[in-house]
């Protein structure tokens, strides 16, 4: 997958979980939480929902690198890239 089509997906998953959120104007250095209201609980949903979909494991200990979208689509880059 490409950084956009990443990016699409996440924005999708993103759409699942919050759907009363407005994710037109999302920036991508900024973190979600800042942008948007997700619990912890939500950005577990968003780590299963990319199991689910894609088959992508993601330890514990990177979470971290799902802040924002940038970090998020830099990180599952390398992991989509032959999706």
């Amino acid at each position: 997958m490409t950084p956009a089509e990443i990016r699409q997906e996440i924005i999708d998953i993103l759409t699942d979980i919050a759907p009363d959120e407005d994710l037109s104007n999302l920036e991508d250095d900024k973190p979600f939480r800042e942008q948007i209201d997700l619990d912890s609980m939500d950005f577990l949903d968003i780590v299963m929902e990319l199991r689910k979909r894609h088959r992508i494991q993601i330890p514990e200990e990177d979470y971290g690198e799902l802040a924002s979208m940038a970090s998020t689509v830099k990180y599952l880059e390398p992991k989509m890239a032959n999706l």
